[in-house]
């Protein structure tokens, strides 16, 4: 059976998650062996303008960047968006908390008309998206799992359902009894709550669950005692708005915390 031909493209992020993929060891050879790798800068010099799967990381914060996704979407017949950046704005949709102009005279100074900036954008807010690979960087089982999907022509929805499931799976002990703030009450699954099993916090990378349980959420801020701004501003991490005249989601399902 003929391979098809994958390509890695990076816009605006800081390739971790290429990186995440470049160093999966053994587990890279199986994928290798399923696929006819034709550009991929982190890990070759060889590149083509023929590919039948396009994985893309990194958002989308300039008009150039807008011009060549589509170009991208044009050749791909399979685009995954892969790591928070591309899959829901990422880190860079902070940006989005300012005007353009003040941004740009922040990063660039006196230089800053040279360079052009637009509003963060996800992947999936400028071109049609396929597949996505939430996590930042991605968690390279769900990685795997998403590529065989694409090759395959099968679904694979990423879970609409709290990190707490997976951490219960995994008998972690709950953060909030060790007087530690995590967000895995009110992030998407679908990482094998990797953060929380390595003693670390769950920081929201993977975006919000579509419907979180607010009753729940309001009992957990009651019993730990956990400020409101707080929670506001660590979401602002990873959840910020990302489109220009669309209210921030995690602001709503604050507002209703609040009423």
């Amino acid at each position: 059976m003929k391979k098809m031909k994958v390509a890695f493209f990076d816009f605006t992020c800081c390739e971790g998650c290429q990186l995440q993929v470049a160093n999966m060891g053994e587990s890279l050879l199986e994928v290798l062996d399923l696929i006819e790798l034709v550009t991929f800068r982190e890990v070759m010099s060889e590149r083509s303008e023929q590919y039948d799967v396009a994985i893309v990381e990194g958002s989308i914060t300039t008009s150039h960047d807008v011009e060549r996704i589509k170009k991208i979407r044009e050749t791909a017949k399979v685009l995954i968006a892969y790591g928070s950046c591309a899959a829901i704005g990422g880190i860079n949709g902070m940006k989005n908390n300012f005007g353009l102009e003040e941004i740009r005279e922040y990063v660039y100074k006196k230089d800053a008309r040279f360079f052009d900036t637009i509003p963060t954008r996800a992947i999936h807010q400028v071109v049609k998206v396929d597949y996505a690979v939430n996590g930042c960087p991605v968690y390279v089982p769900e990685f795997v799992k998403v590529l065989k999907a694409a090759l395959s022509g099968i679904p694979y929805r990423v879970p609409d359902y709290a990190v707490c499931v997976e951490c219960k799976l995994n008998e972690n002990e709950c953060m909030y009894d060790k007087g530690i703030t995590c967000f895995g009450p009110v992030t998407r699954a679908g990482c094998n709550s990797w953060c929380i099993n390595n003693n670390n916090i769950c920081y929201g990378c993977r975006g919000l669950v579509s419907n979180p349980a607010l009753n729940g959420q309001k009992d957990i801020l009651e019993k730990y005692a956990v400020p409101l701004p707080w929670i506001e501003n660590k979401m602002n991490m990873y959840n910020k708005p990302r489109e220009l005249g669309i209210d921030d989601p995690a602001k709503t399902e604050l507002r209703k915390l609040e009423s």
